[in-house]
């Protein structure tokens, strides 16, 4: 199965080495399956004795979508357990909605609160299901948006709220950067399978506010955490600098994720509204590059700077240079311009020789500053999204969504 976009994006070299990489991954990802859905990898591939998270679980859902419509054996029996677990095992029966997290086991929740980063790959795992015909997919997708129509989206600010009791009566202050980014992605694979332009048209309504209003604002460092009326909150988590999910200061590796979520964004809407899209990615771009590519000398993406553009944790992440791949692959689908082809091949030169693990699979999810394995935030490997998602991009359009489009191509 092959997709051809225009023109080549790397050398046909590269595109090999991409589809060889997508499998291997893909074989480490059947490991993380566990009865009450999919677990957290450790650095050998084997799933550790740790709580499930929705996000995870929901996450490896996808990317075993991905796998099947690739045609890969026993990937489709992977979807459909994945479902089964998000319907069955995650599902809060009483209030609604879906647990962030349960014991090893599946069998009771450890974590009754609702988060729209959770949920957003609720959306995505059953849009990516969906997209396969895989039984009660349609159910868990329409659920999910339902629940994020009645809770997480507000319509007077365009933009996701971050998370709830499990009971959806106390909400909390805070909203994020993060779990809105996540939002767009599900908002777009949600609208893709099911023709439904709002979903399209909310993820746009994120965008602008996101990228056309905040980041430019900020000279394209994008503000991450806010109040409940998004006023940014710059100082935030200044203590905890190497917050998973939270960091302090700016993040080069979201400036990269928008800029192709911003550039998908546009290019399905469509329209002279979008013109700011295409320089506002560049921008994204470069200024990621600017701050975050090397500043302390080794290559590599740091995981965050000060608003100053100096780094602050020196730490590089996989999921950084995976998006940087995204962001060279949408801009070159947009922009003639030879220099995404060249980025884009030298920062898989750089994954190639410092973020595969050839010997226990798949990819180091953390680098220290001298590119060394490293556990300061992540320990393990736990999941396989960023990395999978990425190695199909050469055979890739920017639109539809990525199940959307593999399916499209087989059908």
């Amino acid at each position: 199965m092959t997709l051809s976009p225009a023109p080549p994006l790397c050398s046909p070299e590269v595109a090999a080495e991409f589809a060889a990489e997508a499998d291997r991954l893909l074989e480490f990802t059947r490991g993380s399956a566990v009865p009450g859905g999919f677990g957290w990898l450790g650095d050998d591939g084997r799933v550790v004795d740790r709580d499930l998270q929705l996000w995870i679980t929901c996450r490896m859902t996808h990317v075993c979508a991905l796998g099947a419509a690739l045609g890969k054996p026993g990937f489709r029996e992977l979807v459909e357990h994945g479902i089964a677990a998000v319907a069955e095992n995650f599902h809060d029966d009483q209030h609604d909605g879906w647990y962030a997290a349960l014991s090893p086991d599946g069998s009771r929740p450890t974590d009754r609160t609702k988060a729209a980063y959770a949920h957003s790959f609720v959306i995505l795992a059953g849009s990516s299901a969906r997209a396969l015909g895989v039984p009660g997919a349609s159910d868990v997708l329409a659920n999910a948006l339902a629940i994020h129509d009645r809770y997480f989206w507000d319509e007077a600010q365009g933009m996701a709220r971050e998370s709830f009791t499990a009971d959806w009566r106390t909400q909390e202050d805070y909203r994020g950067i993060n779990a809105n980014m996540h939002t767009v992605e599900a908002y777009l694979a949600a609208g893709d399978v099911t023709g439904d332009g709002l979903w399209h048209e909310r993820a746009g309504r994120i965008v602008t506010r996101a990228i056309d209003t905040l980041a430019r604002a900020n000279g394209w460092r994008i503000p991450e955490h806010f109040t409940a009326d998004f006023t940014p909150l710059p100082d935030y988590n200044r203590e905890v600098p190497a917050h998973p999910f939270r960091p302090y200061g700016a993040t080069p590796g979201h400036a990269l994720e928008w800029a192709r979520l911003t550039l998908a964004t546009a290019r399905t809407l469509g329209g002279p509204r979008w013109q700011w899209a295409l320089p506002a990615a560049r921008s994204l771009v470069h200024g990621a590059i600017a701050d975050g590519w090397a500043p302390d000398g080794p290559d590599g993406f740091v995981y965050t700077t000060d608003w100053d553009g100096s780094p602050v944790v020196h730490a590089r992440m996989h999921w950084v240079l995976t998006e940087a791949l995204g962001a060279a692959w949408a801009l070159h689908h947009e922009d003639p311009d030879p220099e995404w082809p060249a980025l884009f091949e030298t920062w898989w030169a750089y994954a190639r020789r410092h973020l595969l693990d050839q010997r226990e699979g798949s990819w180091y999810a953390e680098l220290d500053a001298d590119n060394r394995p490293a556990a300061g935030t992540w320990v393990g490997k736990p999941d396989t999204y960023h990395s999978v998602q990425a190695m199909l991009l050469p055979r890739l359009p920017l639109t539809p969504s990525f199940a959307s489009a593999l399916v499209g191509a087989t059908a």
